[in-house]
């Protein structure tokens, strides 16, 4: 279950970019910036207690999660300064930098380490992204009929 504040977290940041509004209020770019870069720390913390990380691993993950997240938020920050409203688009962003995370994960974590994470939550959250995937392959398959 702790594997799905990762998921919160890229949800918190998609909600408070598409609806521009976190907890009723107006966040400023700089408290968005520190919500995500304490929201990081955690994660980092989490795995390193779940997963018994070296300190090297521990930096890895921090990087990874601070770049990709920060990517993620910008990507997600364009659509929205572009008025994109189909919100499939923006979980399919978020999906992309979600395995983007896992499967940089995938190289910094011993194979242990990485069946633990799996065991976590990584799974489910890998099949809950195959299925999006393969459904909208399927819608795009229907639609060039």
């Amino acid at each position: 279950m702790k594997f799905y504040r990762l998921i919160h977290l890229a949800a918190a940041v998609f909600l408070s970019i598409f609806a521009g509004r976190t907890q009723n209020q107006q966040l400023t770019p700089e408290q968005r910036e520190k919500q995500m870069l304490e929201a990081i720390d955690k994660e980092t913390e989490r795995l390193r207690n779940l997963l018994d990380l070296e300190y090297w691993q521990e930096f890895y993950v921090d990087s990874i999660l601070t770049h990709d997240y920060t990517a993620l938020t910008k990507e997600l920050e364009d659509m929205a300064k572009a008025k994109v409203e189909n919100t499939d688009l923006y979980q399919s962003v978020q999906d992309k930098w979600m395995q983007q995370i896992a499967d940089s994960f995938q190289k910094v974590f011993t194979q242990e380490q990485w069946k633990q994470y799996m065991k976590a939550g990584g799974q489910r959250a890998q099949r809950d992204r195959d299925r999006r995937r393969e459904k909208a392959a399927k819608a795009s398959a229907d639609r060039k009929k």
